[in-house]
């Protein structure tokens, strides 16, 4: 099943491949190419990826200050680190994906290159069993293309097919080119590779040359080959930690990285053919000059983006300090109206109380004279006329 997917994986990549090199008749040549259209392609997953890593680096400060201010409490630390990205509208997680984008690219072109006959060709497995077949047949040495049993013939699997050797299709394309090139003239959608670049075999693998050294550029240009690949991509990385200085343990990573990978990329480069190393030399080259051209733009940009929303935030401050200030006069101003409305009503209230209590004067009382309360009449009051004047 993985083994189908991959292949239908590699046809666009082998697509890609396959139209450069009929454009240059060059191997090498195709494989840079292949790498520049690849990074044009990925290029705005790799600005998106970079924005996000200069971000974090300008955030890096703030967020040392936070993990230490709550190293005992991860929960709060937590917390206040989503408060914090929510605060700058900034996704930690938003450029990691775009980073193992080269990784399955690199493995279809490792495929492509180790297999030209299934995915370059995109040839099936009858037409490769047959020139194993004739190969075999006409008498080619098959040590390095398929796998021998004892007595010398060809190792068979439980299919009762040849097994072939990791690299048995790039040794079967070579031998049936050279020794035995009418086996494929009938064969549609075969193609006749060159695999001479600079005058050097990229289908070689460099260690073989390592092994049987000799002062010629043939052997020397494919020993250089790994160590550029390496030496370049240690120079990416160096003016990449550069231009984004990190600090404390994630400074440390950085670092050991930067020469652990570039030391991994020299010795698989050593030990595939010498096209693969090609690819990580390209691939390096066109990093270094994204990176920095990225780097001047994205610094540019990203401290426009920054006043922007230096100001943004100033003036969604002014903003709240204003409807804070209004909320205040509003606050007091309803407060006043209450007060002059408890005033009033206090006011109305003793008003009230005093005329009640000057119509609870009972008029027996004013009308009594010794003991009898209606001498002067039931309605007697002595200020009767007083009023009315």
């Amino acid at each position: 099943m993985f083994s189908t997917i991959g292949y239908y994986i590699c046809i666009p990549f082998a697509w890609l491949v396959r139209f450069f090199y009929e454009l240059t008749s060059s191997y090498g040549a195709a494989i840079i190419l292949f790498t520049l259209v690849i990074k044009l392609i990925m290029l705005p997953f790799q600005m998106k990826s970079k924005k996000s890593m200069l971000r974090m680096n300008r955030m890096s400060g703030k967020i040392q200050e936070i993990q230490k201010k709550y190293a005992n409490n991860q929960l709060k630390m937590q917390e206040e680190m989503q408060k914090f990205y929510q605060e700058e509208g900034f996704n930690p997680m938003s450029g990691c994906l775009w980073s193992f984008l080269p990784l399955p690219i690199l493995i279809a072109l490792y495929s492509i290159i180790r297999q030209p006959i299934t995915h370059f060709m995109m040839l099936g497995e009858d037409v490769l069993h047959k020139l194993i077949d004739a190969a075999y047949n006409a008498g080619i040495n098959m040590a390095n293309i398929v796998q021998l049993a004892e007595d010398g013939t060809m190792a068979l699997s439980s299919a009762g097919l040849p097994q072939l050797q990791p690299y048995g299709q790039i040794n079967l394309v070579n031998a049936i080119q050279t020794q035995l090139p009418d086996a494929v003239s009938g064969i549609d959608g075969w193609v006749n590779l060159n695999y001479s670049f600079l005058n050097l075999n990229l289908s070689t693998n460099p260690w073989d040359v390592v092994k049987d050294f000799s002062f010629s550029w043939a052997c020397i240009g494919l020993i250089l080959i790994p160590i550029l690949a390496g030496g370049s991509q240690l120079l990416m990385s160096y003016i990449s930690m550069k231009q984004q200085p990190q600090q404390g343990a994630a400074a440390g990573s950085t670092k050991m990285m930067m020469y652990t990978m570039p030391l991994f990329s020299v010795y698989i480069a050593f030990i595939m053919p010498a096209a693969l190393g090609v690819y990580w030399i390209a691939q390096s080259v066109f990093s270094l000059v994204q990176e920095i051209i990225m780097n001047k733009f994205f610094t540019k940009k990203m401290e426009e983006e920054e006043a922007a929303r230096y100001e943004a935030r100033q003036a969604d401050r002014q903003k709240r300090m204003e409807e804070g200030r209004r909320q205040q006069e509003e606050q007091r101003r309803q407060a006043e109206k209450k007060q002059t409305l408890r005033e009033k009503q206090k006011a109305a209230q003793a008003a009230k109380a005093a005329k009640a209590a000057k119509a609870a004067v009972s008029t027996t009382e004013a009308g009594r004279v010794g003991n009898r309360p209606y001498a002067r009449g039931r309605a007697y009051k002595p200020d009767r006329y007083e009023e009315s004047e």
